[in-house]
């Protein structure tokens, strides 16, 4: 899935656990009529995508959406959702790119294009015997 939006926040690499794994926060609100803050994940190796990212620019961003069920010590059952991120695209960089690519100047007619010029209707009479069964 892809959503687009303005980075509100960035946040440093976690890392957790003796595995060491890592996690970063990107926070991003979209620009539409009601705007959402939305929290997405970029973990491991994909940390590193949002080097260079500040708040202020507009993102697109590819996720993957993460579901689970955890039960607390009490018994109850808990589910929880997560937007895992995996690409992101400066969208203002990629519009001017965008536009900066120059347009392909028209076709003009070559010299050896043949122009159709249709025959007088004809009666009977006086068609012409060519050989052709139509």
């Amino acid at each position: 899935m892809e959503i687009q939006g303005r980075i509100k926040v960035i946040t440093p690499i976690q890392t957790f656990g003796a595995n060491g794994f890592q996690k970063r926060e990107l926070i991003i609100v979209t620009e539409e009529q009601y705007p959402q803050t939305i929290s997405l994940d970029f973990t491991q190796g994909n940390c590193e995508l949002l080097n260079g990212y500040q708040p202020g620019q507009v993102v697109k961003v590819t996720f993957d959406i993460r579901g689970r069920e955890w039960t607390n010590p009490q018994g109850e059952v808990k589910y929880f959702n997560s937007l895992v991120a995996w690409r992101i695209v400066n969208v203002e960089t990629a519009s001017q790119s965008v536009q900066a690519q120059p347009t392909p100047p028209p076709m003009a007619p070559t010299t050896t294009e043949q122009t159709f010029t249709p025959k007088a209707q004809t009666t009977g009479d006086d068609l012409e015997d060519d050989g052709l069964p139509f």
